[in-house]
């Protein structure tokens, strides 16, 4: 009979130890959680700014300029569209170049010849229905910047501006 009573205090005991170890570590999950959100929502602050760190922040911005993009105005554009009725586009466009050393690049006379040439092809291949809306200008900056990219070694267009643009 006592060999009984040992045998079933030990189950007995084993499920109270597992109960007890549970307990602890939904507690130290909980506080773990509990932590996080006081620390990501009530515990913020917000950031001190010194006189110091805007300082420091223009001393940088002033270096970056040098590698600021700078836009390149080129002439003004008068071009036939292709297609049916016949129509012309006169246009201005900027090119946004990423660094000096791209803006150099296209402003040297072969390169501004070439970039002239193939917009000039482009455009004469464009039926006017392409250009009428904003998603036909859209594809049509993407494609001059494309094939201004074509012609560049160095430099890179970002972006492509139009300041100037009438069909007749």
């Amino acid at each position: 009979m006592a060999e009984a009573q040992e045998t079933s205090a030990k189950p007995k005991n084993t499920a109270m130890l597992f109960q007890i170890i549970f307990a602890v570590l939904n507690l130290a999950v909980m506080g773990a959680g509990g932590y996080m959100v006081y620390a990501s929502t009530m515990g913020w602050e917000s950031p001190k700014i010194t006189e110091e760190d805007v300082d420091r922040e223009l001393a940088s911005v002033s270096d970056e300029t040098d590698l600021a993009p700078l836009v390149y105005t080129m002439d003004k554009f008068t071009v036939n569209l292709g297609g049916e009725p016949k129509r012309t586009i006169r246009l201005e466009i900027n090119l946004q170049m990423l660094g000096k050393e791209g803006f150099e690049e296209v402003m040297e006379p072969e390169n501004r010849a070439k970039a002239r040439d193939r917009i000039v092809r482009l455009l004469n291949e464009k039926p006017f229905s392409d250009l009428d809306s904003i998603q036909g200008k859209l594809f049509l900056k993407d494609k001059i910047a494309g094939e201004v990219n074509g012609i560049l070694r160095r430099g890179v267009v970002k972006d492509v501006f139009f300041s100037d643009f009438v069909v007749q």
